[in-house]
């Protein structure tokens, strides 16, 4: 009997402390508690269906007792907001921001009373949620050892996925059920640049999935800042998903000072595929922009001076060098190779096809020293972003762009070396300004440096914020390759204007895609924001334009 008293009395306690909330619609249901050990917990339907089953929350740490279990309800706090916001540019001339929060006060009674809070907002297509860290006397700074999120999912669903991974998202879609994921992993992975996996069951977000019940269920993050990429890491036996951070050079994973929050876990879920084609709930999850002067930013349709280098046809380098040291050498007592495709009278051609067709622009790659000797080598200081070619004429293809009402694009490859660009980024900058460039293509390819970083640790994602913020005091809008995918931020930095982090056009002539992978890509990659994918390559045989390379 007393067995049964304080079984009762356990559920009671866990009924009391159980917290419901509705989206505006009463579509989606979530429910939050504490289990018995304090941990917290949470719960997702879908018109009574289950999305997520009870799931647990929480941050372990290296430094400071784990942000676990042990915690009690302190408050919490409902409200409801609802807006309609303008975005800068976009499909759409307007989007609205609807919700219901729930923000849950959480203590830790033997740490001190230290706490967190997490908050919930549930839209009508979907959940956001974080954890949110105020500054504290008994909680200043912490190491992140792991972020344990789950997504406990109903089913073995199908899956549109890509391995995980922390430095590429260049993979092609793999259509399976999630079982099936570890069986098809090895095939999944295709070389790269640049890459490292780490999991056999590792799955990179976008997520997309489907149920055998007709549920399509999308998990990414929102208003990813200074903190690490979330990939997800299935148990595969009991079909939970569960959040695997990016670590840095030292394997940890996330260096947090409070005050500050986690990026945003999202759910976007519907009946309709179409819905999660259309939610917005990830660009919702972002602070609105602060730019008080938007009208420099403006999304162009260009062609670009690449895939011929690409296809061997042409190169990206002024001569066959491969010992350079930049500053070093002088280009013009060097003997050209005769196949440098970023030359003042190639690019005038590009620049008479794109006033002839249409196009507002020119995006140049191979304009800058630097390019002959760095592929694969941890090379610290590759390229300056201002020296040009000796064949490449920046005023004079300012002046003949001008002419044609065509705009030329910048091309910085940072060739991985970070601090190198962060170096050069005022004067590259301030020289794009005064040759009349206002958009730029960056590129991480290869190895990031200093050695041991990855592409989407925590360090990186800080690089390319800063490199956005930067290109915005300047009025240049930029658009990233090789960088993190996006998570919405491009509504708080609109000159964003785009990203590849994604597997593009080049690779129809790399072996192919799978047939349904661009397909996919809009419910996918394209749930956090705007995407370069390099389309208009109409001949993808590249021995049609090179016939030495088969």
């Amino acid at each position: 009997m007393n067995k049964l008293f304080a079984a009762c009395m356990l559920l009671i306690g866990m009924m009391v402390s159980a917290q419901q909330l509705s989206s505006p619609n009463k579509n989606l249901q979530l429910t939050f508690a504490l289990s018995a050990k304090g941990e917290p917990t949470y719960a997702l339907t879908y018109k009574n269906k289950p999305v997520i089953k009870t799931s647990k929350l929480g941050i372990d740490t290296k430094d400071v007792a784990p942000l676990l279990n042990g915690f009690t309800i302190d408050k919490t706090e409902t409200s409801t907001f609802d807006e309609t916001w303008t975005p800068v540019w976009g499909e759409e001339k307007s989007i609205r921001n609807n919700y219901n929060e729930l923000l849950v006060t959480l203590s830790q009674k033997d740490q001190k009373g230290r706490y967190i809070r997490i908050r919930f907002r549930l839209f009508n297509d979907g959940l956001g949620f974080r954890y949110e860290f105020p500054e504290q006397p008994e909680l200043n700074y912490f190491t992140i050892k792991e972020e344990h999120t789950q997504f406990a999912l109903a089913g073995d669903h199908k899956a549109f996925w890509l391995p995980g991974d922390y430095d590429t998202q260049e993979y092609s879609t793999v259509t399976s059920k999630l079982s099936e994921v570890r069986g098809k992993m090895k095939a999944a992975v295709t070389p790269n640049a640049s890459q490292t996996t780490f999991s056999p069951t590792g799955l990179q977000t976008p997520l997309m999935m489907k149920s055998a019940d007709g549920l399509y269920i999308n998990i990414h993050e929102a208003a990813l800042v200074d903190y690490s990429c979330m990939s997800l890491n299935l148990d595969d036996k009991n079909m939970v998903l569960e959040s695997w951070l990016t670590p840095d050079a030292i394997g940890n994973k996330g260096n947090i000072q409070t005050s500050s929050t986690s990026p945003w876990r999202t759910i976007i879920v519907s009946d309709k595929a179409g819905d999660i084609l259309m939610s917005r709930l990830v660009y919702n999850l972002n602070e609105p922009t602060q730019f008080k002067d938007v009208s420099w930013i403006k999304p162009v349709k260009y062609v670009g001076v690449w895939w011929e280098m690409i296809t061997g046809k042409s190169t990206w380098a002024y001569n066959d060098l491969t010992n350079v040291h930049l500053g070093e050498l002088d280009y013009s007592k060097t003997k050209p190779n005769g196949k440098h495709a970023a030359n003042t009278a190639h690019v005038k051609e590009y620049i008479d096809f794109a006033a002839k067709h249409g196009f507002d622009a020119v995006l140049v790659e191979g304009w800058n020293e630097g390019w002959e000797d760095w592929f694969g080598k941890s090379k610290e200081f590759v390229f300056d972003f201002i020296t040009p070619y000796p064949d490449f004429d920046v005023k004079e293809l300012h002046r003949y762009a001008e002419s044609k009402g065509i705009k030329i694009i910048m091309h910085h490859e940072t060739s991985g070396s970070v601090r190198n660009y962060e170096r050069w980024m005022d004067k590259a900058y301030q020289f794009m300004v005064d040759n009349g460039y206002n958009a730029v293509k960056s590129g991480y390819v290869g190895n990031i440096l200093p050695r041991g970083e990855s592409h989407y640790g925590q360090w990186m994602v800080n690089h390319y914020l800063y490199a956005i913020k930067k290109a915005a005091d300047y009025k240049i809008m930029v658009n990233a390759h090789e960088a993190i995918r996006p998570t919405g931020l491009a509504r708080t930095y609109p000159n964003l204007i785009g990203n590849e982090a994604a597997r593009g056009t080049e690779y129809e002539s790399f072996g192919g895609n799978n047939p349904d992978h661009t397909t996919i890509l809009p419910f996918t990659r394209l749930t956090g924001g705007p995407m370069d994918y390099t389309p208009g390559i109409f001949q993808t045989k590249i021995s049609a334009y090179n016939p030495d390379n088969n």
